[in-house]
């Protein structure tokens, strides 16, 4: 195994990997798969997710995912996924990346631009006043999409333990379907940043696919 070339490109801070992609899509088996691989390859790993990643964005965490679905407004979530956002970023990404590791985090920005923002309905132009003022340049080097027909992926979730973390499974069905519609739409604008994948394989040949993705981009050999 060879890391000689895996930060070449980011001499100066780390690497940013987000995954993407609707409820029961595999993303937190995949992340830990992925932050496994790279550690065997002697990188240096920070693995975290959001909502949560730091002491008090887990506490807004908890507000966010549990209760009834209809809980919050689509704009109060908003907000709150933006405070939980701003703690995380100052807390644990930002430290992290300025220590050159590799952050991969289970959703970021697009999760609010879908869920929030598209399904939702809140304007866009309020999420990206608060994705300038808040993460500002701390945007993903690469985001992974993972797309997955939305009544799979929910039978899926069906069938493992999230505790009392189903807020958002328990919303309709048009607000699952909406949600894949704007991920893919999200990875057309921006083909550079993101790749979709295809979560509707066996977890191996998912993390085959990331694997040769994530390697390219950082030139591992």
């Amino acid at each position: 195994m060879s890391n000689q070339n895996a930060t070449d490109n980011n001499t100066s801070s780390g690497y940013f990997i987000t995954f993407e992609g609707g409820e029961g899509a595999g993303k937190s088996t995949q992340a830990k798969m992925l932050n496994e691989k790279l550690q065997q390859y002697g990188l240096c790993v920070l693995q975290t997710r959001e909502p949560g990643g730091s002491i008090g964005a887990e506490d807004i965490r908890n507000l966010l995912v549990t209760g009834n679905p209809n809980r919050w407004s689509p704009t109060a979530e908003t907000l709150l996924n933006y405070a939980a956002r701003d703690d995380h970023l100052t807390n644990t990404i930002r430290p992290a990346l300025k220590a050159k590791k590799i952050v991969i985090c289970d959703r970021f920005m697009d999760s609010t631009r879908a869920y929030q923002g598209a399904a939702g309905g809140v304007r866009q132009s309020l999420i990206k006043h608060l994705e300038k003022e808040i993460i500002g340049p701390t945007t993903p080097d690469l985001t992974l999409i993972f797309d997955i027909d939305p009544d799979i992926g929910l039978a899926r979730t069906h069938n493992r333990d999230h505790g009392h973390e189903d807020r958002y499974e328990n919303k309709p069905k048009s607000f699952h379907q909406t949600l894949r519609r704007s991920f893919i739409t999200i990875a057309e604008n921006e083909p550079d940043r993101c790749v979709i994948i295809n979560a509707d394989q066996s977890p191996q040949d998912v993390a085959s696919s990331i694997w040769n993705t994530v390697k390219t981009r950082l030139n591992i050999l």
